[in-house]
C-alpha cells in the first residue's frame, strides 16, 4: 500500500493531557501497542519491521529531516503477528541498523492518526500523521489538517523533532 502523509513529531511532557484533548474531539482509540521497530541498513530512506500486538508491518519510507511539517512517502505491507523469521532474514541480508522499543497509544480522527509514544531511553512524544488513505487529499489539505491539530493540542513548535527515533537512540 502506498501512502502519502504530512507529519510531525514533538517531544511532550504530558501525554495524559494530549489524550484528554483527543477524547474531547471523539477520537477513535485503537489501543495501546507495544512496538519493536527493527531498522535495517539501506542506501537511502528507511526500512523497518514493526512488531506489535496491534500493528505488524514492513515499512519503507522516505522523509526529510526537518523541524517543519514533513512529507513522507510510505510503502507499507501489513504482516501476520509471527514475523520473527522475516526479521532474521532482513537482518542477515541487509544488516541491523537500530531497534526502537516503545509503547504507543493510537488514535484516529478521520484520516489523521495520532501516536502518543513512550520510547524506551528517549521519553514521551506525540506524532501527528495526516494520511492520504483514499488518494483524494492534496498535500496542502494534509498540511492544513496537521497544522490544525498542532494548534488544537497546543504543541510547542520549538519542541518538534526532526529525526527518526532510530537516530535519537
Amino acid at each position: 500500500m502506498n501512502i502519502l502523509s504530512i507529519e510531525i513529531k514533538a517531544k511532550v511532557a504530558n501525554l495524559t493531557r494530549i489524550a484528554a484533548l483527543l477524547q474531547s474531539k471523539n477520537a477513535r482509540f485503537v489501543g495501546e501497542d507495544h512496538q519493536i521497530d527493527t531498522y535495517f541498513k539501506v542506501a537511502d530512506g528507511r526500512l523497518k519491521l514493526r512488531q506489535g500486538n496491534i500493528e505488524n508491518s514492513l515499512i519503507r519510507y522516505h522523509r526529510p529531516e526537518s523541524l517543519e511539517l514533513k512529507r513522507s512517502a510510505v510503502l507499507l505491507q501489513k504482516l501476520p503477528t509471527d514475523n520473527e523469521a522475516l526479521r532474521q532474514i532482513l537482518t542477515e541480508s541487509l544488516g541491523l541498523f537500530k531497534v526502537v522499543d516503545k509503547k504507543r497509544k493510537i488514535y484516529f480522527i478521520d484520516n489523521v492518526k495520532f501516536h502518543l509514544d513512550e520510547v524506551l531511553g528517549l521519553g514521551t512524544f506525540v506524532e501527528i500523521e495526516a494520511l492520504d488513505l483514499g488518494q483524494d487529499k492534496t498535500e496542502q489539505e494534509l498540511a492544513a489538517q496537521c497544522d490544525y491539530y498542532i494548534d488544537f493540542l497546543g504543541l510547542d513548535r520549538g519542541r518538534f523533532v526532526d529525526k527518526s527515533y532510530s537516530d535519537l537512540i
